[in-house]
């Protein structure tokens, strides 16, 4: 019924953007392994991100993360979804302060550790971090913008909330976007799969769904 897509990378204009690429995600020391667990290491999630930022900054593209962090503070909301009243519940993505490290190092709001040597390299984009579900209300589009970027490659966690929440803000925004569909995750419900849930969707909105592999060799990796 739907398609197929003729997106094309021109890798001047592109970017590969990954969201929460954090401990509490991704790791079984993570606040939140227990929902996600299972299909993280099913779609081999966090070899996939890796290779996506390996190649990334083999091809010199432009490389941002959207991170999910909470301070104190945000402990103070007087209304929330079930999903926020759980993640402030566990802990999840817990920061000492929008301006202090403490306790940073090896948190679950911390990047996963394979990952640093390429976010950490003086040239990732940081951005600020959103605090629900999308970049509404961090930099990510502005840096995206000043950085000349109209294409985006999506990644990360989790499939049905940030990443899809990312995905509808950048197409609204005018951005070209493809999501790489086993470089993401999702819970599993007893409503359903959640990850289901967002590739049913990807495939209606998103400009094109790509295997890490085939994402990989339209990045310009070789055969």
């Amino acid at each position: 019924m739907l398609p197929s897509s003729n997106m094309a990378l021109d890798l001047t204009r592109t970017a590969l953007v990954v969201i929460d690429p954090q401990v509490d995600f991704l790791s079984p020391k993570g606040v939140a392994w227990g929902a996600v667990g299972d299909s993280v290491k099913e779609h081999n999630v966090v070899e996939n991100i890796g290779r996506l930022f390996a190649q990334a900054k083999k091809s010199n593209m432009t490389v941002a993360v959207s991170p999910h962090h909470y301070y104190p503070t945000d402990k103070g909301w007087k209304f929330e979804g079930a999903l926020e009243k759980l993640m402030h519940k566990i802990g999840m993505f817990n920061r000492a302060g929008p301006y202090t490290m403490a306790g940073f190092d090896g948190s679950g709001a911390d990047f996963m550790p394979e990952y640093k040597t390429y976010i950490h390299d003086g040239k990732t984009i940081i951005t600020s971090p959103h605090k629900v579900y999308g970049p509404e209300h961090n930099d990510l589009i502005l840096q995206l913008r000043k950085n000349r970027i109209e294409q985006v490659i999506l990644a990360g966690m989790s499939a049905n909330l940030c990443v899809e929440s990312h995905l509808r803000e950048l197409l609204e925004q005018g951005f070209e976007v493809a999501v790489v569909k086993d470089a993401t995750a999702a819970a599993i419900l007893p409503e359903g799969d959640g990850y289901l849930a967002a590739l049913i969707n990807f495939r209606f909105i998103a400009n094109a769904v790509w295997s890490t592999q085939e994402t990989l060799a339209r990045m310009g990796a070789k055969a």
